[in-house]
């Protein structure tokens, strides 16, 4: 981190496994909102994102001795979140195919669009924001997590490559390769 925290995050994480729970505080407070914002855009779900990074906040705290200084701890927090919100999305999948196997004709679910007129900035960038996170639902999963982990979350080559646990080269070509299907898919609204 930066020095603006009087601990690091790995000094943090190493007082909290001898027992100091203000350590873990501190923690969540550097941790959720950016976790949040981490785990959203694998699920675009705000309510299912909480859920998510709370699960992952309390496997922090019951598998606190599970983390080794040899990873930042950022790293370490990342990957239990990204594997929750994978996790989340495979079950889903599951769900939307078992659920549009048993749909009779008389179940369809449709949705009504907004008859209210919005005007200004605000709502252009809630737009286009909803653009750039359809957008990215529709990339291929290895490519969401790193464009994710980079783009928003501005993590390094290095960190992105510890979480993944793919090459720094690997990385890179899907950061990419992800950009490019990016501009692609969102060349129209520009």
């Amino acid at each position: 981190m930066t020095d603006k925290y009087k601990y690091t995050d790995e000094e943090l994480i190493a007082r909290f496994q001898k027992g100091d729970e203000n350590a873990y505080t501190e923690l969540v407070k550097r941790y959720r909102d950016r976790l949040m914002t981490f785990v959203y855009r694998f699920v675009s779900d705000m309510e299912q994102a909480e859920d998510i990074v709370q699960d992952a906040l309390v496997k922090v705290y019951t598998h606190k001795h599970y983390y080794k200084e040899v990873a930042k701890f950022s790293t370490w927090v990342y990957t239990i979140a990204g594997n929750l919100a994978k996790t989340e999305l495979r079950k889903r999948k599951r769900r939307q195919t078992s659920s549009l196997s048993t749909l009779g004709l008389d179940d369809k679910d449709y949705d009504l669009p907004s008859v209210e007129l919005e005007t200004g900035e605000h709502i252009q960038g809630e737009y286009t924001e909803k653009k750039i996170q359809e957008a990215i639902q529709l990339l291929p999963l290895h490519f969401r997590t790193v464009i994710i982990l980079r783009d928003i979350q501005e993590l390094s080559y290095d960190e992105i490559s510890n979480i993944v646990s793919v090459p720094l080269g690997t990385v890179k070509s899907r950061i990419n390769r992800a950009r490019l299907q990016l501009q692609e898919a969102l060349k129209e609204y520009k």
